[in-house]
């Protein structure tokens, strides 16, 4: 089973974040500067990587869409992914012109897992972007940016 989750706020995280209240969070990346380095130092949210990987024991076919396009910044995230041992899965990221929801509906997973998007808009949300096709065929999870996916079930075949 194909499953596509967003990384940055949906299960990764600014490490200033870490003891936060999730409003807190969230005024945070409103306000955020981008420095160098700044995405190497996310860090996961609540326990993600047991969930992603209790979910790939399962068989689920993990893909990770980041919000990065620069080299530098993919080889950081790439670099997270690894330092906190979240499993193998395909690094996604939008080419110039490319919008989310093109990666998305070209790949076409049984199910995607997102953050509303609250510190920047509702209307970056993926899913209010799918086609009918998408909409019929790819079960999504529109979770609390930084609130995390530790409340979604254990159980893979529940998400399908």
């Amino acid at each position: 089973m194909k499953l596509v989750v967003f990384l940055e706020g949906t299960i990764t995280m600014h490490k200033q974040g870490v003891g936060c209240r999730r409003e807190e969070i969230v005024e945070q990346a409103r306000s955020k500067v981008v420095t160098p380095g700044y995405f190497a130092d996310f860090v996961p949210i609540g326990n993600a990587v047991q969930k992603l990987t209790s979910w790939k024991s399962q068989g689920a076919d993990i893909s990770y869409l980041t919000s990065r396009r620069k080299i530098n910044q993919l080889e950081e995230v790439r670099q997270v992914l690894k330092k906190y041992n979240f499993p193998e899965g395909q690094l996604l990221f939008r080419n110039e012109g490319e919008r989310y929801v093109d990666i998305v509906e070209k790949l076409m997973p049984a199910v995607l897992i997102e953050d509303d998007c609250e510190s920047i808009g509702a209307d970056e949300v993926i899913e209010s972007h799918l086609g009918a096709i998408a909409k019929k065929k790819i079960r999504v999870f529109v979770v609390q940016e930084f609130f995390g996916i530790d409340h979604l079930s254990d159980q893979i075949v529940d998400l399908q």
